[in-house]
């Protein structure tokens, strides 16, 4: 019985170390008698015993490793601390299992010293703002290196960049003046923009008042122009009709008439108004200017009839 269950034994020893099933999200490095002999990807494979070993497992899936954080010093002699993420996939199980002992610690030393020597060639503002150019330069740099390890650095993303306290205390300084110049020029904008409109204001009344003047003094101008104009035309009108009236049959007696009566008239407010007396020296000459008016009256009476 004993040796049954020895024999049992040795026959499901035998069977483990025959069969081999490789995971689907593994590569399994198999070696014959020490030797490297093959690569198995995922599936169902016969061993010999005794003979194949399986040497190496890789995780051929995307693995991220954490880069411990560490002192760096920028372009302009600044002391900052990094810390970062490196993401990379096993690409050739031989390499990964024979080309270096450890590609992981390999891979995670390989981004410190390459983000060191990435951040000594910025400054402390060009970390900030180029961290997206810095994160290439390192996933560059990296899988320059690592490519004869077997393995694919994917990319690589920087978690924190902290500098010391004291330029943190300098930087919040630098941002109070920033944040105070930037007040007194807006400020100082705001007066400026006040100002021009203010002028522009000023200057569009002058306009608008100048042109009210201008506007005034054509409507006047417009105005005389046509008083002027209808006063002519009645005094055309007027002329016309007197020399129409003068061409007619006894017009020039009636104008001669009319003229001394207007005449008569006129001398009669001189004298009311006057404080000397005036007497004509002939007074045969005035009794004559009345005897020739009453005829010229008679005759323009007599035409009338």
């Amino acid at each position: 019985m004993f040796e049954l269950t020895l024999a049992l034994l040795f026959v499901l020893f035998l069977i483990y170390k025959l069969l081999l099933i490789v995971p689907m999200r593994e590569v399994a490095v198999i070696e014959r008698l020490g030797k490297f002999r093959a690569v198995l990807q995922p599936g169902f494979y016969f061993l010999i015993p005794f003979f194949d070993r399986v040497a190496y497992r890789h995780d051929i899936r995307e693995e991220v490793l954490d880069v411990p954080p560490q002192s760096c010093i920028s372009k302009d002699n600044t002391q900052l601390t990094v810390d970062g993420l490196v993401y990379l996939k096993v690409m050739d199980g031989q390499l990964a299992s024979y080309g270096i002992e450890d590609y992981r610690l390999a891979a995670v030393n390989l981004a410190q010293t390459t983000m060191r020597s990435e951040i000594g060639k910025l400054t402390l503002s060009e970390t900030f703002s180029e961290r997206e150019k810095l994160n290439e330069s390192i996933v560059r740099e990296i899988d320059k290196a690592s490519d004869p390890w077997g393995i694919k650095v994917l990319r690589y993303e920087i978690k924190n960049i902290t500098p010391s306290h004291h330029v943190i205390h300098t930087l919040e300084k630098q941002m109070e003046a920033e944040r105070s110049k930037r007040a007194e020029i807006t400020l100082a904008n705001a007066e400026k923009a006040a100002m021009i409109n203010l002028s522009e204001g000023e200057r569009q009344e002058a306009i608008n008042i100048s042109e009210g003047q201008k506007q005034k003094r054509i409507n006047e101008a417009k105005g005389t122009a046509q008083e002027i104009a209808i006063v002519a035309r009645a005094q055309a009108q007027g002329m016309a009709m007197v020399a129409q009236a003068l061409a007619a049959k006894g017009g020039k007696d009636a104008m001669n008439m009319q003229l001394k009566e207007q005449f008569i008239d006129q001398l009669g407010k001189v004298l009311d108004k006057a404080d000397v007396s005036v007497v004509p020296a002939e007074l045969a000459k005035l009794e004559g200017f009345f005897a020739g008016i009453g005829e010229v009256t008679k005759a323009a009476k007599g035409d009338q009839q």
